[in-house]
């Protein structure tokens, strides 16, 4: 593995907010507070056995203020674009004899404040947004139109995300719930409609006191003093997992609050199943690797039950760590790779390429070597999750209150082998007491930041 920070002028020296690779082509996306949306081109450096870069490729100009997110349409026809003031806008490709062109499409109109977060469903149909004005819609994205409404938070809604399956939608608010979304189709003269219902609104955990008979409630995320703009939670691309950002957990209500991510399996998305402490701030973004991998057969102590690997990337406020779901320790750990807040995560569609993006104004890009993380699986031996019901978590690999063992497999590794380190308000509470998660029952991680090793830890 190579890279790092790219030290070239991003957008003017401004705030990089929000960058994605365009699923065919891999362009790389970057969103800045200078108003603009930029595409690069990446340029390989394996060959030269030296760190990626990249190119300018085009610009496209259009908001009127900062913007916070982008993300490309799956056919990659399409890039949807949020900003302050409640800016939505839509790009078309058009191909030209001088080549791909950017045009502006058409604006999406509802929001009254700022654009945080927004992702598209897995056929291309709907965009589903989320705003400072509290408030995530599903847009049509055929019509350009308002589909639903979704008003059940009560603070900045900073994370939303479409389950690759369509059955599930979920959003992440600065009000400390996750909410998850059922939809439960309707019809209407014969006409069958998607209509997305909360089913889950995720937001305490129970903590036992020294006497047993007595337990209270412990918020499972931060609040809105997180330092940051966005809590960009990911699905995993078979549908198997959501994993989300922000977590604080406190394993007793005396103990010191830990910074950690959470894995919600499919089986149940009302309570977490893993979560992953450790980390000395705050995990700001996750986001799986669109491509899957073959087992690599080395560890029987994983705690996923799945015929293949998912690589999934999680952002602190300044460092990554990289994980596959065959292990228990990060692959990858990148320490201080900026001096400001990172503000997303992006893949390119094969998995060679990991981009960051910061407030610092700057983005790392990282390249993987051929099969460095594994051996691809090709499409047509890709395998969906068949049984909605059946949990890819492994439901007691750990006994309660017992950790995974700290001495197994070093995490320091580069891409499997070697550790890289780069220079570096509140939910009305009776609202919806019974769909609020349970207690993790974890062993309290030690309170030491400096290079710890994050371990995942089944929930009881």
């Amino acid at each position: 593995m190579k890279g790092g920070t790219i030290q070239i002028n991003w957008h003017d020296t401004k705030p990089v907010l929000a960058c994605d690779f365009h699923p065919i082509s891999a362009l790389l996306a970057t969103a800045g507070a200078d108003f603009d949306i930029k595409l690069w081109a990446t340029v390989s450096g394996i060959d030269q056995k030296k760190a990626p870069g990249v190119t300018y490729h085009s610009n496209l100009s259009y908001h009127s203020s900062a913007v916070n997110t982008l993300r490309f349409s799956p056919s990659g026809e399409l890039l949807a674009s949020g900003a302050d003031g409640g800016e939505l806008i839509l790009w078309k490709s058009h191909t030209t004899d001088a080549g791909e062109v950017w045009k502006f499409l058409k604006s999406l109109v509802f929001h009254r404040k700022d654009v945080l977060d927004l992702q598209w469903s897995s056929d291309g149909a709907y965009i589903i947004s989320g705003s400072v004005d509290n408030l995530c819609i599903i847009w049509d994205a055929n019509k350009c139109s308002v589909h639903q409404i979704l008003d059940g938070h009560f603070h900045y809604v900073q994370g939303v995300a479409w389950d690759p399956l369509e059955k599930y939608a979920a959003s992440f608010s600065s009000d400390r719930t996750c909410r998850i979304y059922i939809n439960k189709h309707t019809k209407t003269k014969g006409v069958e409609k998607s209509n997305y219902v909360c089913q889950h609104v995720v937001s305490k955990a129970e903590s036992q006191i020294t006497d047993e008979s007595k337990s209270i409630r412990s918020h499972l995320f931060h609040d809105e003093t997180l330092p940051s703009f966005f809590r960009r939670l990911s699905w995993s691309p078979d549908g198997s997992f959501l994993l989300v950002p922000a977590g604080s957990h406190k394993s007793t209500p005396t103990s010191e609050p830990v910074n950690t991510a959470y894995v919600f399996s499919r089986k149940d998305l009302s309570r977490p199943a893993l979560m992953l402490p450790g980390a000395s701030k705050p995990i700001v973004a996750v986001r799986f690797c669109p491509q899957r991998f073959h087992l690599l057969g080395t560890n029987e102590s994983s705690f996923f039950k799945l015929p293949y690997r998912l690589i999934f990337a999680v952002a602190t406020l300044n460092s990554l760590y990289i994980y596959d779901t065959e292990s228990v320790q990060p692959i990858v750990i990148a320490a201080g790779v900026h001096y400001a807040a990172i503000t997303d995560i992006a893949w390119s569609p094969a998995g060679n390429y990991l981009a960051l993006s910061s407030q610092d104004g700057y983005c790392t890009l990282l390249e993987f070597d051929n099969q460095e993380l594994g051996l691809p699986i090709p499409v047509e031996e890709k395998k969906a999750v068949s049984d909605a019901n059946k949990s890819p978590v492994l439901p007691d690999v750990v006994e309660e209150n017992k950790t995974i063992d700290k001495n197994n497999k070093n995490a320091d590794v580069d891409s499997g082998k070697e550790r890289v380190e780069n220079s570096e308000k509140e939910k009305d509470e009776n609202k919806k007491d019974g769909e609020e998660a349970s207690s993790p029952s974890t062993r309290e991680p030690p309170s030491k930041p400096a290079k710890r090793r994050i371990t995942p830890m089944a929930i009881d």
